[in-house]
């Protein structure tokens, strides 16, 4: 049995001596000390992540998702040297330990090229910000307000409100169109009259009525000209720049009032019509 206890392991230590009080109490001490090390380190990561995700939401000028990227990179930051401090807490040589997860991070990523793609792009489109949260974009065809950035993915509320999942790698890979950028937009419409209106009528009338709406900018000055003579009808050109946030339903208003308006001054908006001859027999 004397023997068995005075058997030598790695670093010289017997068996007695790991069944010392001397170590049971400073194994002990190590495992408190590992604890208090997370518990401080998950503090302060936590209160990290919150104060520089406040700071975004406190400023308008700063970008919120930005801010909400930075603040994930700071928690994992902290958290990643508490942990090396409780290795460090129990004996364990880190340098040893980077390198062999440096080793297989490197194997991972061949294996993950997808997934570390979409992290590349995520963090392309952090840094360079082509939209923000919030406002309204297509991306590739899919159209969509922005409510979400992460790493791997964005994510989208679509026209109807489904959400909608985009891998990073896809958002930056493709054209976006981000319809919010501007604080203004320029509305457009083609209105035909026809041949046999007064141009001049018809014009006022047009004018008239959308420079009416409190919604429409005189500046810049709006552009109502005749850009078209068609087979049934002579077309006006009508640009009128509106806040980009009223878009949508300030086109689709103008449309109904100039064609009520139009109506109202027994102005013709001729259609298409077809004629059929028949052939005599």
């Amino acid at each position: 049995m004397e023997e068995v206890l005075n058997t030598e392991f790695a670093g010289g230590k017997t068996l007695s001596d790991f069944l010392s009080l001397e170590f049971f109490m400073s194994a002990v001490g190590s495992v408190l000390a590992a604890i208090a090390i997370l518990i401080i380190g998950w503090m302060i990561s936590s209160w990290l992540q919150r104060r520089i995700g406040a700071l975004g939401r406190k400023h308008a000028h700063l970008d919120d998702m930005l801010f909400d990227f930075l603040s994930a990179i700071a928690r994992y930051v902290v958290l990643g040297f508490a942990f090396l401090f409780v290795l460090n807490t129990f004996g364990v040589q880190t340098t040893s330990i980077v390198a062999v997860i440096g080793a297989a991070g490197l194997a991972v990523g061949l294996a993950l090229q997808g997934t570390l793609s979409n992290i590349a792009a995520g963090v392309m489109l952090i840094l360079f910000r082509p939209f923000k949260l919030g406002q309204f974009v297509d991306v590739g065809g899919t159209m969509g307000t922005v409510k979400s950035l992460t790493l791997n993915f964005t994510e989208l509320a679509d026209l109807s409100n489904a959400q909608v999942i985009i891998p990073n790698a896809q958002v930056w890979g493709n054209v976006i169109t981000n319809y919010s950028a501007n604080d203004t937009r320029r509305a457009e419409w083609t209105f035909g009259v026809g041949y046999g209106a007064n141009l001049a009528d018809a014009e006022r009338i047009i004018r008239e009525t959308i420079m009416a709406d409190p919604r429409s900018k005189t500046d810049p000055e709006p552009f109502i000209q005749v850009n078209n003579l068609g087979d049934s009808s002579v077309d006006f050109l009508v640009r009128v720049w509106v806040d980009a946030a009223e878009l949508f339903g300030y086109q689709a208003d103008m449309k109904r009032k100039v064609k009520e308006a139009l109506d109202a001054g027994d102005i013709d908006i001729p259609f298409p019509t077809t004629t059929i001859v028949q052939a005599a027999e």
